[in-house]
């Protein structure tokens, strides 16, 4: 059968990221220049060597991708292992990613993402942690899940391994995030924790090709994307030279909440996170902490169909009769009777549950007893 115009963009879009040279930022570049991968594989080389960072051998390297590259053979090991592919600007591809200044130009996707995975935190630390840091992770990552929020993670040993099983332990959602191909799960012992997270509520995914195997200089890389998709980065554990705080430095690159857990004064696997907080950081305790610092969404964000659009993080840990309220509430003005008939509520429930949404910031009172979302 001849292949559809998407499956013909797809291939690409496949044999440009498969040819060797081409990253995230050169990517973007070339896409922002030509418009469609087709274009960019169809210009001539006097004109790739007009955008930034294109030198003869790359752009020689260019024309020739429909060729060296396999396409077809990447989209076939894609198959095999039930892994999805989505370009930047499909409407599946998370659109918190969509704003960091590198984002993939191509994601790899085992599972299904979900709107509500733009709620996300990421939990990350160091792979040589302490028992306490294992507890905390997983506490964390616990109570996170069960308030509403995706917990995002890189799959790594110690303290990413205990945030996913944490997600798991509650019922919530988690994402892991890889440094190689998803042909093959690293680490191996692994296999079990990331077949638990595609087979519950969660997803794997990676911007690499399928056989890529972990390189040391792939996971800075690949710490940019966890960072990217989270509204912020729970550091709880790391040395001073621990490859999680390259994801907090991505964080605050891409305006993105940082936190970091407290240990013991005199331990080095606290170190990183004593620094992150001498520098700025907001220090966590417990799940309030988070909410507390997490400012208003850039969009609204609705977690199913049927649920009210959340606005705020901190709308997450309101009772169903406080939710269901705010949902009633807009930018127009309304008065205390018709939330009583719209909500069902007594004028005393609809009174205290007003009073307390207004104590939380949530709603602001206007002369006449009017409310307003605030």
């Amino acid at each position: 059968m001849e292949p559809t115009p998407g499956d013909a963009a797809l291939r690409d879009m496949l044999a440009l990221m498969l040819t060797s040279g081409i990253g995230p930022l050169t990517s973007r570049a070339l896409l922002d220049h030509f418009g469609t991968p087709a274009k960019v594989l169809d210009a001539p080389a006097s004109q790739l060597r007009d955008v930034p960072g294109i030198g003869p051998k790359l752009a020689d390297r260019i024309k020739h991708a429909r060729i060296d590259n396999d396409p077809d053979r990447e989209l076939d090991e894609c198959r095999r292992h039930g892994v999805s592919l989505i370009a930047r600007g499909d409407d599946r591809y998370p659109p918190p990613l969509d704003e960091i200044p590198d984002p993939p130009a191509l994601l790899y996707v085992k599972g299904t993402m979900e709107a509500r995975d733009q709620l996300a935190i990421a939990v990350v630390g160091s792979r040589r942690c302490t028992p306490y840091g294992m507890r905390t992770a997983e506490r964390l990552a616990t109570s996170l899940a069960r308030t509403g929020f995706t917990i995002v993670s890189g799959l790594a040993r110690g303290i990413d391994a205990a945030a996913h099983r944490g997600a798991l332990k509650a019922g919530g959602r988690t994402i892991a995030v890889l440094g190689n191909g998803l042909s093959a799960i690293y680490p191996p012992e692994h296999e079990e924790l990331a077949a638990e997270i595609v087979a519950g509520h969660g997803v794997l995914m990676s911007e690499l090709p399928m056989t890529q195997g972990p390189l040391a200089g792939l996971f800075p890389q690949r710490n940019r994307v966890i960072s990217g998709l989270c509204l912020g980065v729970i550091v709880v554990e790391a040395a001073p030279r621990s490859g999680s705080l390259s994801t907090a430095h991505h964080a605050m690159e891409q305006n993105r909440e940082v936190f970091a857990v407290p240990g013991p004064v005199d331990s080095l696997a606290s170190r990183g996170c004593h620094r992150l907080i001498r520098d700025g950081a907001r220090l966590v305790e417990t799940v309030d902490d988070v909410m507390e610092e997490l400012g208003p969404l850039v969009r609204e964000i609705r977690r199913a169909p049927d649920e009210p659009a959340v606005r705020h993080p901190a709308e997450l840990v309101l009772t169903d009769q406080e939710r269901s309220l705010l949902g009633h509430l807009d930018d127009s003005p309304n008065g205390v009777d018709v939330l009583i008939g719209l909500t069902g509520l007594t004028a005393s429930q609809v009174m205290a549950t007003l009073s307390v949404l207004e104590l939380k910031r949530m709603v602001r009172r206007l002369p006449g007893h009017q409310f307003v979302r605030a």
